[in-house]
C-alpha cells in the first residue's frame, strides 16, 4: 500500500509514502519512505524507541539534513500501522529479525544495498539496531545509537527477578509502562503529542522486556566485535536507562570511526528534545563523514592473527596458575564431569569421543535423556539441557529450513538437486530431513574426516533406505582440490558446525575455496556460525574435544568475520537464521560466476 502523508508530515518539500511489506513469519510491516529528490548518496533506515512509531521520526530528514539520502522509517511489529499484536511480539530477536528482512526487501525492491545503508536507532530501537549489527554482520555504512536502552531502569529492587518469575507463570503478561512525556523531553508539545498520540502503546509483553534485557547485555558484552563505524548519542539526565552499560559499550568498541556524544541537560528522547540542535548536527556529521568516500568494510579475513576474538581464544588457551582460586575450581569440576559421565550416557560420550564430535552432537541431536539409573537420567537431562545444545537443536531446525529453501529456489532454475556435506557427522542434518524434502533431492554426497562417524552415517544411509540416490565416503573438508573435484557438482554444498572448530582462516578458505570450484554458478551454500557463546571458559576449561582430547578451546568468529571469508570465495550471502540467544547462525549464500 502507498498513500501519501498528510501535509504536517511533509518534511521541507519531500513527500514521504507509507508502504508496507511481509517479515519473515507473514506479517505485514508498515513503513515510512522518504524518496530523495537529488542524485542518491545512500539510504538511511530509522528505527524508533519502544511504545512508539515511524511517524514520530519524521523531523529527523529534515532536521538532520537527510535529503541527500532515500530514508525509511520502520515502524516495528506491533507499533503504528505494522502487524501483530499491539507493544511488539512475544520475542526480541523477531523484532531483529524482522529488520534484517526490512534491509532484504529494501535490496530488492528499491536496489538499496548494505554497503549504501546506515541506521539510525533510538532506545529500544538503538538495541535492534545493534543486535541487527552484531548477529547478522550486515557490511552498512554507519550506525547512529541514541541513548539506547541496554538498561531499562526498573526502579523498583529485585523487580526484574519477580518478571522473569511470572513470565513462567503466565507467558502472555503485559507490564503497564511508567514513562511519561515529561520524564522523555522538555519539549512541551513533544511531550503533549506523546500523551495524546493514541497509536503510542502504553505496555509491553513481559516476556519482551526480558528479552530484551538478555540481547542487550549480550551485545554490551560483546561489543569489541562490531566492527561498524558507530555513533552513541548519550542523554546526561536520561531517566529511563542507565548510563552505565551505554559507557561500557562505548569503552569496548573497536572500530576506527566509532564515537560517543554526551549532552548533558538532556532527557531520554534525544531526537525529540527542546535543545536538539546538537544533537542533529552530530548526527548529519557522523552521517556525512560515512559517505563521503566509497565503502570500505574493515577487512577481518586475518581476524585469526589479531583482535577480540583472538584475544579470547589465547586467554581461554591458558590455564590459570596451578594453585590458584580458579585453578582448583576447574579442576574441581573437570572431577564432577568425571563422576557425571559415570551416570550420564552423553556426558559419557562426550568424555570418550570429544564434546565436540559427531557422535557426541548426534546424541545431543536425538535429545532423549539416558544413564545409569533415574539419577543418571537427570543429570543426562540437565547435560541435554545446557545453553549451547539448545542452540545445537535450534541450529538443525534451522539447517532443514534453509535446505528446503534452497531445493524450492534450484528447482525453477532446472538445475539439478544435488547436495554436498563435508563434514556430515553421522549424516543426521541430511538423512533425517523429511521425506517429502528428500523425494525432491536427485543425489546426495555425504562426507566425514572419521572412519567411525563414516560407518554410522552408511548404517543410517542403508536404514532410511537411499542407497541409489546416496553416498557415504571418508573425506578431508579442508582439501580445496579434491572438494573441487567432487562428481557429480553439487548445486547445495552444506558445512555445518565445522569452521566453528578450527581457529585459523587458512584452512577455511582453502575449504571455501575448494567449494567455490565445485558449486557451479546459481548453486549455493549453506554454512554455520558461532558468533556467541554464554560458556566459553567453562567449556575450555572442562571439556575435551575431538583432536586428541585436548581441551576444547573456541575462537569465536563475528558473523562479519565468516560472511567475509563466505564473500571471499565467491559467494552472495542471501539469507540466515540465528537462535533466540544468539549462539549459532546458519546462513544461505549463493555461487556468483
Amino acid at each position: 500500500m502507498n498513500r501519501p502523508i498528510t501535509p504536517a508530515e511533509m518534511i521541507e518539500g519531500a513527500t514521504p509514502m507509507r508502504r508496507q511489506f511481509h517479515s519473515h513469519d507473514g506479517t505485514k510491516l508498515s513503513f515510512l519512505h522518504w524518496p530523495t529528490s537529488r542524485m542518491r548518496r545512500g539510504a538511511v533506515i530509522m528505527v524508533h524507541r519502544g511504545h512508539e512509531h515511524g511517524e514520530r521520526l519524521a523531523h529527523v530528514v529534515g532536521e538532520a539534513g537527510l535529503h541527500a539520502f532515500d530514508v525509511y522509517a520502520l515502524d516495528m511489529r506491533g507499533h503504528g500501522a505494522s502487524g501483530g499484536p499491539r507493544g511488539g511480539g512475544m520475542r526480541f530477536d523477531q523484532i531483529v529479525r524482522d529488520l534484517d528482512c526490512f534491509a532484504g526487501h529494501l535490496r530488492k525492491r528499491d536496489g538499496i544495498a548494505l554497503h549504501d545503508t546506515a541506521i539510525i536507532g533510538q532506545s529500544v530501537g538503538a538495541v535492534v539496531a545493534a543486535a541487527w549489527v552484531h548477529d547478522y554482520g550486515p557490511p552498512i555504512r554507519a550506525m547512529v545509537l541514541a541513548a539506547p536502552a541496554f538498561d531499562v531502569r526498573l526502579y523498583v529492587p529485585f523487580v526484574e527477578t519477580g518478571i522473569r518469575q511470572a513470565v513462567r507463570a503466565a507467558p502472555r503478561l503485559r507490564i503497564k509502562s511508567y514513562v511519561t512525556g515529561r520524564m522523555l523531553t522538555a519539549d512541551r508539545d513533544r511531550a503533549a503529542s506523546y500523551r495524546s498520540d493514541d497509536r503510542i502503546t502504553r505496555d509491553i509483553p513481559a516476556r519482551l522486556l526480558i528479552d530484551l534485557r538478555d540481547t542487550a547485555r549480550r551485545i554490551v558484552a560483546d561489543a569489541a566485535m562490531i566492527a561498524v563505524p558507530t555513533q552513541v548519542l548519550i542523554a546526561g539526565d536520561d531517566r529511563v536507562v542507565a548510563q552505565g552499560p551505554i559507557e561500557t559499550f562505548c569503552n569496548a568498541l573497536t572500530s576506527t570511526r566509532s564515537e560517543r556524544q554526551l549532552y548533558p541537560d538532556l532527557k531520554h528522547d534525544l531526537l525529540g528534545e527542546r535543545d536538539r540542535a546538537p544533537v542533529m548536527a552530530d548526527l548529519s556529521r557522523f552521517i556525512d563523514d560515512a559517505f563521503a568516500a566509497p565503502a570500505r568494510p574493515v577487512c577481518l579475513l586475518e581476524a585469526d592473527r589479531a583482535g577480540p576474538g583472538r584475544e579470547e581464544a589465547d586467554r581461554l588457551a591458558s590455564p590459570p596458575p596451578p594453585w590458584s582460586m580458579a585453578a582448583l575450581r576447574w579442576r574441581a569440576m573437570r572431577a564432577a564431569i568425571g563422576v557425571g559421565a559415570r551416570l550420564s550416557q552423553g556426558m559419557a560420550i562426550g568424555r570418550d569421543a570429544g564434546f565436540d564430535s559427531g557422535a557426541a552432537l548426534d546424541y545431543v541431536y536425538r535429545n532423549e535423556a539416558a544413564g545409569l539409573s533415574p539419577i543418571g537420567r537427570m543429570v543426562d537431562r540437565i547435560y541435554l539441557d545446557a545453553p549451547g545444545w539448545q542452540g545445537i537443536r535450534q541450529r538443525r531446525r534451522h539447517l532443514e529450513d534453509l535446505i528446503a529453501v534452497a531445493l524450492s529456489r534450484l528447482e525453477p532454475e532446472g538445475m539439478p538437486r544435488h547436495i554436498l556435506d563435508i563434514a556430515a557427522g553421522h549424516g543426521r542434518y541430511v538423512l533425517g530431513l523429511p521425506p517429502e524434502l528428500l523425494e525432491r533431492v536427485d543425489a546426495i554426497h555425504l562426507r566425514d574426516y572419521c572412519e567411525r562417524n563414516v560407518a554410522a552415517g552408511r548404517a543410517r544411509l542403508n536404514e532410511a533406505g537411499l542407497g541409489r540416490k546416496a553416498r557415504f565416503e571418508k573425506g578431508d573438508a579442508f582439501d580445496g582440490d579434491d572438494l573441487a573435484a567432487l562428481r557429480p557438482r553439487p548445486t547445495l554444498a552444506i558445512v555445518s558446525g565445522l569452521y566453528e572448530l578450527y581457529d585459523t582462516n587458512g584452512s577455511v578458505r582453502s575449504s571455501l575455496d575448494g567449494l567455490s570450484r565445485a558449486v557451479p554458478k546459481g548453486g549455493y551454500l549453506l554454512y554455520t556460525n558461532q558468533p556467541w557463546h554464554p560458556q566459553l571458559e567453562f567449556i575450555a576449561r572442562t571439556l575435551t574435544s575431538h583432536r586428541g582430547g585436548r581441551p576444547w578451546v573456541m575462537r569465536r568468529r563475528s558473523q562479519a568475520e565468516m560472511d567475509q571469508l563466505v564473500a571471499a570465495a565467491g559467494f552472495e550471502k542471501l539469507t540466515q537464521r540465528i537462535d533466540r540467544w544468539g549462539i549459532f547462525t546458519v546462513s544461505l549464500a549463493r555461487r556468483l560466476g
